[in-house]
């Protein structure tokens, strides 16, 4: 068995001095004392140079080891020179030492990876993103590298596919949108994202086939939490590490409900997901309570996310809550809507920009979004298999705002240019922060700080 190699890289290094890390301030303290102790042999060994003969009897050695045949200029720079080299040598060294059994090690976390979480990216704003689907899980890849403050709220209203069987066969909610989400704020997301999605072969007719890992995990630590479905989402983000933490909007099972407008019903996240042509939608059982942890971090966010994500079977669900849209509303914090970068076939199929803020508000009211951000890019490639086109910049939107204050636009290049479909994780996350430096400004100062 071959043995670790560990490897302190230059990045590894830089690291250690990035500002919030806490390390620079020591090392100062370290090395004032360092040189006080150099400056104090130095005036010792002035003494010593004064007062003892060199050139005597005998001292020949003393003679040569002390470079008396050399001016004291160049002495000096010789044992600066030794100095620093053994000073340099002997850190390397002892950093090795000390820091081998932390450092990374086959794609391990570094220590000062870790630190860096725990110290800087701790001081990050608290971020609440509300919604579901591929759209929240590629806004957390990007937004935690800004901030450990991060709290998904996720939707329970799927009804397809792997998490749809286990609804039906264990009365709990849908746990695949919460799956991904885990899998995106993972520290090892990449391991973490190949191991929670692996999906066993089948069709579903066998008692696996068609499982993904990750739901069947949630299914059992529900169970092991006596069914108790919020306490095993809270266990599974303690057990794989999550950076944040991902909670469902609601610990009860729901079914979405749509109306069309022809007055067509379309009952289950699946089936509206593609109908046209979408007037309303609600949840079934109605006044379901939202999860206290969904709420408590609304109460106590500094900036809410909405989206991106489809936008009625992933976003609406949540807001449909009336302890949650309630939360939000009353909120100091940002109140940030993302819009899609394309339509969606089926649910927004021909919609425009003012067509999804519209939406939104039908559903939840008017006067409550800060910002609304929208992408300016529309080179990006576009997959030949999927009927969508980028969401056309059509604003304000068309209802009627005389009495209310109009969200502000912000337009940026956040869509991923190998895919037009999709958002860019580390520019999407670039231009929320961006509006949150904007937008948080003046609250900072003016809001009442928290107790604890």
């Amino acid at each position: 068995m071959r043995a670790p190699k560990f490897n302190i890289s230059v990045a590894v290094l830089k690291r250690w001095l990035v500002p919030g890390i806490g390390l620079k301030r020591w090392l100062l303290v370290v090395f004032t004392g360092e040189a006080l102790l150099a400056i104090a042999g130095a005036l010792l060994l002035r003494q010593v140079y004064r007062e003892y003969d060199f050139s005597g009897p005998g001292q020949s050695v003393l003679y040569v080891l002390t470079l008396q045949f050399v001016p004291y200029w160049v002495r000096g720079l010789i044992a600066g020179a030794a100095g620093l080299g053994l000073f340099i040598y002997g850190s390397w060294r002892a950093v090795r030492v000390l820091m081998g059994p932390f450092l990374a090690v086959e794609g391990d976390q570094p220590l000062v990876e870790v630190i860096y979480q725990k110290r800087f990216l701790s001081r990050g704003p608290r971020i609440v993103a509300i919604g579901g689907g591929t759209g929240l899980s590629t806004l957390l890849r990007g937004i935690k590298e800004h901030t450990s403050n991060i709290t998904a709220v996720v939707t329970v209203a799927d009804d397809g596919g792997s998490s749809g069987r286990l609804r039906e066969e264990l009365g709990i909610p849908a746990v695949g949108d919460i799956r991904n989400c885990i899998a995106a704020l993972a520290d090892s997301e990449l391991l973490m994202t190949e191991l929670l999605q692996y999906r066993f072969p089948g069709d579903g007719d066998a008692s696996l086939g068609g499982h993904t890992i990750g739901n069947l995990v949630l299914a059992a630590m529900t169970s092991v939490q006596g069914g108790d479905f919020e306490e095993g989402v809270r266990q599974m983000n303690r057990v794989l590490a999550v950076r944040g933490q991902v909670v469902p909007a609601t610990g009860t099972p729901v079914t979405l409900h749509a109306r069309l407008l022809g007055g067509t019903e379309v009952i289950g996240q699946s089936e509206i997901a593609k109908s046209t042509r979408i007037d309303r939608v609600w949840l079934a059982p109605e006044a379901v309570s939202a999860s206290d942890d969904a709420t408590r971090a609304v109460e106590e966010a500094d900036l809410i996310v909405i989206g991106p994500g489809s936008l009625y079977t992933s976003i609406m669900p949540s807001l449909l809550l009336p302890e949650l849209l309630a939360a939000v509303r009353s909120s100091e914090a940002v109140k940030l809507y993302i819009c899609n970068v394309a339509t969606q076939k089926g649910e927004t199929q021909g919609y425009d920009l003012s067509d999804h803020v519209a939406a939104l508000e039908r559903h939840t009211g008017a006067g409550w979004v800060d910002v609304v951000l929208a992408n300016n890019r529309f080179d990006a490639k576009r997959p030949g298999d999927y009927g969508a086109e980028p969401v056309n910049l059509h604003w304000p939107p068309a209802t009627p705002r005389s009495h209310v204050a109009t969200p502000r636009l912000v337009l940026e290049d956040v869509v991923d240019p190998e895919n037009a479909h999709h958002h860019d994780p580390a520019r999407l996350a670039a231009a929320v922060m961006r509006v949150y430096e904007r937008e948080s400004f003046g609250r900072r100062r003016s809001r009442v700080p928290r107790t604890a």
